[in-house]
Formats: C-alpha cells, sequence, structure tokens
C-alpha cells in the first residue's frame, strides 16, 4: 500500500500554542471516520484553539468497503465470527485501525446481550423499579406524595423488552454498515489456518480467508441434567426475558446475577419466588459482608423463600392440570430431600460456551468442558498446548470472564496486538453488576480472596467502609440503605477490590475499575473532587477512609499549576 498524507497548521493569532510548533502523533482523538464524512479522496479541515488543521489524504491498492488495504493473499484482514458485543466491539476497533474487516452472524446481530440478555434484561428491571416505588406507600408518603395503586400491561412490558432489544440491535448493525464493516450471514467455522467457510443451511458455503480470525461466538443457557424444558412451565433466561406470563408462584434455580435480577422481576409483578441454591448460602459469587446486607434487603422483605444446599435432580413441566414438579436431593449426600410443586420453574444455572460445529479439529484444538483454551492475549492454544498462528478467541466462548464488556474489551485488546501494539487486559479491573433494586457492584477481589492471596504473597489486607446513609443525595431520594466497601494493601495503597451495595451501584463501581486498571493508588486518588451533593462521593468517602502508610510511594509526580 502507498499512501500520501498531507497536513497544514496556521496559528491562529492572539492564541498561545499549547505544545511544541511541529505536530506530532496526530490522531482523530476517538473520533470515527464516518463522523467527519471522511472518504479517502476528501480534505478535512479542523479547528483546535491553537491550530487549524487540514488533512488530505489518498491511498492506492487493494482493498475494500471500508476503505483498508489488505494484502493481496488474503480476502480480509481480519475475520471474526460472531456479531455480538465482543464482535461488534472488536469489528469498530478494526476498521478505526485501517483493518478490512468481516464479521460473520448466523443468527442475529447482537447475540445474546442484546437479543437475550442485558439488553431486554434491563427494560424488564427498569419496570420492576418503577413498579416497586409506586407500591411502596412508606417511600411515597416521605415525599409527601400520594399514589393510587400501581398496575401493569404484562404485554405493554414484555414490548418494552423486545423494542428496546430491536433498537439496540439496529444501532449495532447501521453502526457496522456505517464503517463499511462486511457483515456476512451464515454459520461461520474454521477451514484450516487463516481460513473459514460461512454459509446456511441447504446453500453452498463461501470460502474466504484473512490474516488473522477472531471466533466471538458467545455462549448459550446451561441446563443440568434432570431437567426438562418446555419454554411454558420450566424456562431458561432466553425465554423469561419475552414475558409470556407471570405465574403466581415460580422457583428460581440458581441464585448468581441472573436468578437474582429475575427475582426482582417476578415479585414486583406480584410473584411469590423460591430460590433452590446448590450451595449453602445465598449469592455464592458475591464477597460475603455484600452478600448478607443483600439478602436482609432483596430476600428477606420479599415474597421470597429459598433452599440452600440442595441440587434439583428433577424438574418435569406443567401437563394436564398437573404442575410443575421439582425433586430436591442433598447436594453432598444426594439424598432425597423433597419435592415441590409450583406454577413455572426458571433455570439460572449459568452458561455454557456455544463453541459446536466451529471446525476447531481442524486445526486440533480441544475445548476444556466446552470452552477454547486461549492465553492471556487471547491467542487460541491448541491440544498440544502451543498457540494457533493468527487465531483468537474472545468472550464467553473462552470462559475467562463470561461478561459482554469483558468480550468487547477482550475484542479490542486482540486488534491492538494484530495491529502491532502489544496487549494484556487487566481482567481483576473490569467491573460487574447486578442490577436489582437496590443494585449491587463489584471489582476485583472479595474479601476472603484478598486473604488468600495475601496470605500467599506476604502482605497485609485492610478494609474501609462507607454507608449510602451519610450520603446526602442518596438520602435525598429515600435511598439510604447501602454499603460501599474497599479492600486494599495499606503498605503501598494497591486497590484489590471494590464492592457497593446501594442506589446506582453499577455507575458507581467504575471510578474504582478505572483506578485498578490505570494503577492508580489509593494515596493519588483520594485527593481527586467530586460534584456535591452526589452519589459519587459515596466512593470518595471510601477512598479518604482509607488509611496507607505514610511511606508508600505515590503513582504520579505531583503537578503544581498557577491560575
Amino acid at each position: 500500500m502507498q499512501s500520501t498524507l498531507s497536513l497544514s497548521f496556521s496559528q491562529i493569532p492572539n492564541r498561545p500554542i499549547c505544545s511544541s510548533s511541529t505536530p506530532r502523533n496526530l490522531r482523530f482523538c476517538g473520533l470515527r471516520r464516518e463522523a467527519f464524512g471522511y472518504s479517502p479522496s476528501k480534505k478535512l479541515t479542523f479547528q483546535t484553539r491553537s491550530r487549524r488543521i487540514e488533512v488530505s489524504a489518498s491511498s492506492s491498492g487493494g482493498g475494500g468497503g471500508n476503505g483498508a488495504p489488505t494484502s493481496k493473499s488474503f480476502d480480509y484482514d481480519l475475520i471474526i465470527i460472531g456479531a455480538g458485543v465482543g464482535g461488534h466491539g472488536a469489528a469498530l476497533h478494526a476498521v478505526e485501525k485501517g483493518l478490512k474487516t468481516a464479521i460473520i452472524e448466523g443468527d442475529i446481530v447482537g447475540g445474546t446481550c442484546v437479543n437475550r440478555g442485558c439488553v431486554p434484561s434491563k427494560a424488564l428491571l427498569a419496570v420492576s423499579g418503577r413498579m416497586r416505588e409506586l407500591q411502596n406507600e412508606h417511600h411515597m408518603k416521605a415525599f409527601g406524595l400520594q399514589v393510587s395503586a400501581a398496575g401493569y400491561d404484562r404485554q405493554g412490558v414484555a414490548d418494552h423488552a423486545s423494542n428496546l432489544a430491536t433498537k439496540i440491535r439496529n444501532n449495532l448493525t447501521n453502526s457496522m454498515k456505517a464503517l463499511g464493516v462486511d457483515i456476512l450471514t451464515g454459520f461461520g467455522s474454521v477451514l484450516g489456518p487463516q481460513k473459514v467457510k460461512y454459509g446456511k443451511v441447504g446453500f453452498p458455503d463461501n470460502i474466504i480467508t484473512a490474516k488473522d480470525i477472531i471466533i466471538a461466538t458467545g455462549s448459550v443457557p446451561f441446563v443440568p441434567k434432570g431437567i426438562e424444558v418446555d419454554g411454558k412451565t420450566v424456562i431458561t433466561s432466553d425465554h423469561a426475558l419475552k414475558l409470556e406470563s407471570v405465574p403466581d408462584w415460580i422457583a428460581i434455580v440458581g441464585s448468581g446475577y441472573i436468578g437474582l435480577e429475575f427475582s426482582d422481576v417476578y415479585t414486583a409483578l406480584g410473584s411469590e419466588v423460591t430460590f433452590i441454591e446448590a450451595l449453602d448460602q445465598l449469592m455464592p459469587g458475591f464477597d460475603p459482608e455484600i452478600s448478607k446486607l443483600a439478602q436482609r434487603v432483596l430476600i428477606n422483605p420479599r415474597k421470597i423463600d429459598y433452599h440452600t444446599g440442595v441440587f434439583a435432580s428433577k424438574i418435569t413441566p406443567a401437563k394436564d392440570g398437573r404442575p410443575v414438579m421439582i425433586e430436591l436431593i442433598d447436594a453432598k449426600t444426594k439424598e432425597p430431600k423433597d419435592t415441590l410443586e409450583v406454577d413455572a420453574a426458571l433455570i439460572a444455572t449459568g452458561r455454557a460456551p456455544f463453541t459446536n460445529g466451529l471446525g476447531l479439529e481442524n486445526i486440533n484444538v480441544v475445548t476444556q468442558r466446552g470452552f477454547i483454551p486461549v492465553d492471556e492475549r487471547m491467542r487460541v492454544i491448541d491440544g498440544n498446548g502451543k498457540l494457533v498462528p493468527n487465531l483468537y478467541c474472545i468472550g464467553d466462548a473462552n470462559g475467562k470472564l463470561m461478561l459482554a464488556h469483558a468480550a468487547s474489551a477482550q475484542g479490542i485488546s486482540v486488534v491492538e496486538q494484530v495491529t502491532g501494539r502489544d496487549h494484556v487486559l487487566n481482567h481483576l479491573s473490569i467491573p460487574a453488576a447486578c442490577f436489582t433494586h437496590p443494585e449491587i457492584s463489584m471489582v476485583g477481589l472479595t474479601e476472603p480472596q484478598a486473604r488468600e492471596k495475601a496470605e500467599k504473597e506476604g502482605f497485609k489486607v485492610s478494609i474501609a467502609k462507607t454507608s449510602f446513609k451519610a450520603n446526602t443525595k442518596a438520602l435525598a431520594e429515600n435511598e439510604g440503605e447501602g454499603l460501599a466497601k474497599m479492600i486494599y494493601r495499606p503498605d503501598n495503597g494497591e486497590i484489590l477490590g471494590v464492592h457497593i451495595f446501594g442506589l446506582h451501584a453499577a455507575d458507581l463501581i467504575h471510578e474504582a475499575s478505572n483506578a485498578m486498571a490505570l494503577g492508580t493508588r489509593i494515596q493519588d486518588i483520594k485527593l481527586a473532587v467530586h460534584a456535591h451533593p452526589t452519589l459519587s462521593e459515596v466512593v470518595d468517602e471510601l477512598f479518604k477512609a482509607a488509611k496507607v502508610e505514610s511511606s508508600a510511594p505515590t503513582t504520579a509526580p505531583s503537578v503544581k499549576v498557577a491560575v
């Protein structure tokens, strides 16, 4: 490829130049080229505070619809199998980096998150939050408000979730089309090194090549043995999001993120809920202190009961006037424990990777419990423990962290690597959230995990806590129930984990997660300023409550600015 780039700068009178008059590392500042109507034949003019910048570019050589030339020996620079959130994030970043990119989707753009997961579930949870508030007479009275009995239209609620999924799906599709990403319809699989085939059932396959390939096929609901799903009375989250019914009594198998969020929805809409949890306590994946508080607020006051330490060994759908039958056995001894008769059962036991039929045998890749093995750079590892050249796997299919935004971050990391910049994603800095009312969020290690790590590596752990009851904004909203907790090293100020339960916890966690990602220490971030009165002061007070040893180093030199 040959290209020319011409720049002209003219200083604006009476304005100081902020840096050297010689331009270096000119970037588009993250703005995508289509926002400027960019094409290789156009001249662009940017007006900054100190300069007027004109950019014209022309290129010659091979290339495709996204304006990026590729090697003559390949059809594309990058092919992505799977157009979920992970594949979409990788595709957009690839085009920004100048790669000719194609994405293959056998179902519909958006994958699980947009169509059967985080997007429609947030629509249902938005409804449940409003219903819960309107039904709380004491809460309303505290504001001086009087509200008549709140009701809902089930189909209207379901339509809200469906319409949101459609809107986001169209947004994702249009964003890729606008950038020139080739969207190829059909089921994709790997034929061999740098070679992929795709096509629809009953039609001939198409074979294409790429310098690099990313597998981003996501996951499907995991259904344990002995459970018969009929999609009506025994359902997975895929079915539940359609909200075809609101049963009087529903059993939810599993008390993780999915189970908790659906318990919030169903109880707000009038259902009674029974949790069935295999471990000895509810919410086993959360920090124990947060779980205890969350159970007191999210479980105990609501129409929810639970069985812990048991498996649902057999679940039979309702039929011929008989209810759903659930047989429970002791999780340790496997002895029969109880039999439940309920109106419906939701299976929320997690998700399984969707990796069958991808042609992995063609490149000698053996899955581990269905997951595709990768290294810390998302490079696929074959059955002999060797890296498969130019092949990557991101998102739920590799099992590192089954979150949509983690998949997107992994995809962006891979694109950085294939375009010449080494990048390793810090998974401990990726936040997670459960959108109950109130919300739960977390990043990094739980307290038991941190103490185990400290014992092995020989350092001390300290805990800082703040309450939402001390936050003006939370009290103004009459939402003082909540706790923020930080686990850290007092010797150097490193943040090991942050856990929040309270109003808008899912939004508050990001200051902590970004600090962890950037390596910012507590002794530096506690000097940051937060607007008052805002919920962000919960996190501000958390940092200020930490006691870091005076000898701990800072992460960056202090800068004095005279104004």
